[in-house]
């Protein structure tokens, strides 16, 4: 549990339904009880929510990743409206994962700037305040005018490889988009990293090229902020086994997995995939290579600082406090047993 200030009594989190397992574990670690909300559906299938709790002049945080359906984004906006109405002191909306983010620029004619949509909808809702993690585009954060926090899951994956080393190790950025984190990990774990030259052909379809990099006789760390369909990444580590490297690892941040993804993955040569539990994850799969790591309490760091107007700067530190040194892992056996929990 996380220490906890004296004006914890004015926190408030809410959890909508796109992932509230994740809302039910970032309040254990706060020490508080999950907020109570009313989320239903009219016969005619409008989404109707009503806070069951008084929150007037508290400072509430509604948690829900903005995944597809478009439902998930529509249920957060209302439940930021009904908490202003409310009379909220502040509203924070908390996003895991940030829907839209790979809509954050013209890169075709006659095609919309959603993720900028999207910052546009969340103000006028009345969101005063964003807390995400690994956006898709870092920039998307200038389309907003109200504060924005942004933390990174590169905390959590450090930890993790510091607990669990990899010998001989060369970290692989999948395209040139991820060439910054790429080169992140490789600076923090004074390693080489390789780049996959990838060309899209299509919507959701991309081609693996060329590697920029030796990976021969090493093993290889993916490492991404999505992992969706699951094309670009069995080719990666299909490409990256037939230049010689040698065991394929990976850390990824959302764990969107579209269509086929859990099969393809399964299917491929990767030993091991780590992702963050930023999103649920299908419950009907059987996950062999697919491990999850818990970020509720790297959530619930920021949101006691933010309740408490202290930085959170220090979230954000090349090295890992002392004090952060604890074990974000999720149990091998709560994924991989039988279906995997979200």
């Amino acid at each position: 549990m996380i220490s906890q200030g004296s004006s914890i009594h004015k926190l408030r989190v809410f959890s909508g339904k796109a992932h509230r397992a994740l809302g039910e574990s970032v309040a254990r670690e706060l020490g508080v009880p999950l907020g109570r909300v009313g989320i239903g559906r009219f016969a005619d299938g409008e989404i109707g929510i009503q806070f069951e709790e008084n929150i007037r002049g508290l400072d509430v945080f509604l948690l829900q990743p903005t995944l597809a359906p478009t439902d998930n984004l529509m249920e957060l906006l209302i439940m930021i409206d009904a908490a202003k109405r409310a009379s909220a002191r502040r509203i924070t909306a908390v996003i895991p994962y940030y829907g839209y983010a790979r809509q954050d620029r013209k890169d075709a004619p006659r095609v919309a700037i959603t993720s900028r949509l999207v910052a546009d909808l969340l103000e006028a809702a009345g969101a005063q305040r964003i807390l995400t993690m690994d956006l898709h585009a870092p920039q998307i954060q200038g389309f907003f005018k109200i504060p924005f926090d942004h933390v990174y899951s590169s905390r959590l994956f450090v930890e993790l490889l510091q607990r669990n080393p990899i010998d001989n190790l060369v970290i692989v950025a999948p395209d040139v988009g991820s060439a910054r984190l790429a080169r992140f990990y490789a600076n923090y774990f004074s390693v080489d990293f390789a780049i996959v030259d990838k060309h899209r052909t299509g919507r959701d379809v991309a081609v693996a090229l060329n590697l920029v990099g030796d990976v021969r006789g090493k093993n290889c760390l993916i490492v991404d902020d999505i992992v969706d369909t699951g094309g670009t990444f069995s080719a990666t580590v299909s490409m990256l086994r037939e230049r010689g490297g040698k065991d394929v690892y990976a850390a990824i941040t959302h764990p969107v997995l579209s269509g086929t993804a859990v099969e393809r993955i399964e299917a491929s040569e990767v030993k091991c995939l780590w992702v963050c539990d930023t999103l649920p994850t299908p419950k009907e799969c059987l996950f062999r290579k697919i491990r999850k790591v818990s970020t509720a309490r790297l959530f619930a760091e920021a949101i006691l600082r933010i309740h408490d107007e202290a930085s959170i700067s220090d979230l954000f530190l090349e090295k890992p406090t002392a004090q952060a040194r604890e074990s974000f892992l999720v149990a091998a056996d709560d994924v991989s047993d039988s279906a995997a929990h979200s």
